[in-house]
């Protein structure tokens, strides 16, 4: 498993044709900025910021007691995906007190993916429900803690997110770049499936 290489270049390849952005979602703690820091191709903007004791009362770090700092406006990358595509990617805040925050960050964008965890999916919802409300096309990607998604039946995931049959359900490792890459493209295919806008992956 591997990081992306940090570049200083910041340059575009001059065969590229379309950019798109796209949205990171999730809820907290779900390991939105580990994946846009294994993806991106420059080196990532974060704004994370140390937590609080008084954040700690607000943020459940049930499952994750080791997390120090949270995200409190966005994490931003790029990767290109192929000579003529590239991937701008806004990474999100996950605390329900951004939500506000975070809505405005769809203006433009062509879909999310939302990482979701096994342990507490019911906190995937909400968000779910904004993008939909919103009208933004979403994949979901398992991020394995540690393969604690790893037993569960995709097919009896999808039931309990009740997903439409056409909403891609994948597995990741927010760590590693090449599962995270797998879990963009699925949500590139599916966003290409649904406009057509996109050259070929």
């Amino acid at each position: 498993m591997g990081s992306a290489p940090a570049s200083d270049d910041v340059h575009l390849g001059p065969g590229v044709q379309t950019a798109v952005k796209l949205l990171i979602v999730g809820h907290f703690a779900v390991g939105k900025t580990t994946f846009v820091g294994a993806l991106s191709e420059i080196r990532p903007l974060r704004t994370e910021e140390v937590m609080t004791e008084a954040g700690a009362r607000v943020d459940d770090l049930a499952g994750s007691r080791e997390k120090t700092t949270t995200t409190v406006a966005l994490d931003f990358g790029r990767l290109t995906l192929s000579d003529a595509l590239v991937l701008y990617l806004f990474g999100t805040p996950g605390q329900h007190r951004f939500t506000e925050l975070w809505k405005d960050m769809t203006s433009g964008a062509l879909g999310a993916l939302v990482l979701a965890d096994t342990r507490r999916l019911s906190e995937s919802f909400d968000v779910m429900g904004v993008l939909e409300e919103l009208g933004l096309p979403y994949a979901v990607a398992l991020n394995d803690f540690g393969d604690a998604s790893a037993s569960h039946d995709l097919d009896e995931v999808r039931e309990a997110l009740d997903l439409l049959p056409s909403t891609p359900l994948v597995r990741c490792d927010a760590r590693d770049r090449v599962s995270s890459t797998e879990a963009l493209i699925a949500l590139v295919e599916y966003l290409m499936t649904r406009s057509g806008e996109l050259e070929p992956v």
